[in-house]
């Protein structure tokens, strides 16, 4: 499943964090990158342990904890601290060829491990201030062509291959990192996800036609434990 998140950061917050990672020192991508992702890796990287990027990272964090489209989307039982890329900018970086993401990513200072069930870019900079940058993924729709407004997010399975174009003008900044999920499979995952924004609309119908703005219908209800019964026997925590 792809999934777009409009606005996962408010303009404040996106304010602050591109504050903070363009007055930062940043340090060749590669350093987190595998052994194949090395080879087409062409970009720059904030340390993940600057002061800077610790405070745009609890900046995300916490913006992402409230967005209940993220929660539902994701079902997150364990999230890699975000990290944060450059590209462009007269940096003579300006792209990330083919690859796919290591099945398992481990925290440098806290050694503890996150299986990368969904990889996650959250979009830094206005689109129309730099050409190319799109990040493409590859999946069974075929290829998806992604260039988001600043302060967008999109989710999709850890397990695509995907590359970024270079830009060719401007600079692209962006925040990354990954999400072990309670459902390890992507297509129960997106079920969940299809039931739970059905099971929420059909509420506010319900609610919005109650009286007193209280009752839920018995199909609600019912529909309700059918989703928690489906989680309960998918899900791993």
């Amino acid at each position: 499943m792809l999934l777009r998140i409009p606005q996962a950061l408010q303009p404040d917050e996106l304010a602050q964090v591109r504050q903070l990672i363009l007055a930062a020192d940043w340090a060749d991508g590669r350093i987190t990158a595998g052994s194949q992702s090395g080879t087409v890796k062409n970009n720059l990287q904030l340390p993940e342990d600057l002061p800077a990027a610790q405070q745009a990272r609890h900046l995300v964090s916490v913006a992402l904890a409230r967005n209940p489209m993220f929660v539902t989307g994701a079902l997150p039982k364990s999230v890699y601290p975000p990290l944060f890329n450059r590209y462009g900018g007269g940096t003579g970086t300006n792209h990330f060829g083919n690859h796919i993401d290591n099945a398992v990513r481990t925290h440098a200072a806290t050694a503890r491990h996150v299986r990368t069930d969904i990889s996650c870019t959250l979009f830094l900079s206005d689109p129309a201030s730099y050409d190319g940058g799109e990040l493409v993924v590859q999946d069974t729709y075929g290829e998806q062509r992604i260039k988001f407004e600043a302060g967008d997010l999109v989710m999709y399975p850890g397990t695509s291959v995907h590359r970024v174009e270079p830009v060719t003008r401007g600079e692209r900044l962006a925040c990354f990192f990954w999400i072990e999920s309670m459902v390890r499979a992507d297509a129960q995952r997106r079920l969940l996800y299809e039931m739970d924004m059905a099971i929420t609309s059909l509420r506010q119908k319900d609610l919005a036609q109650s009286a007193q703005g209280t009752a839920e219908s018995p199909e609600v209800v019912r529909l309700t434990g059918c989703y928690h019964n489906l989680l309960r026997m998918w899900a791993e925590v």
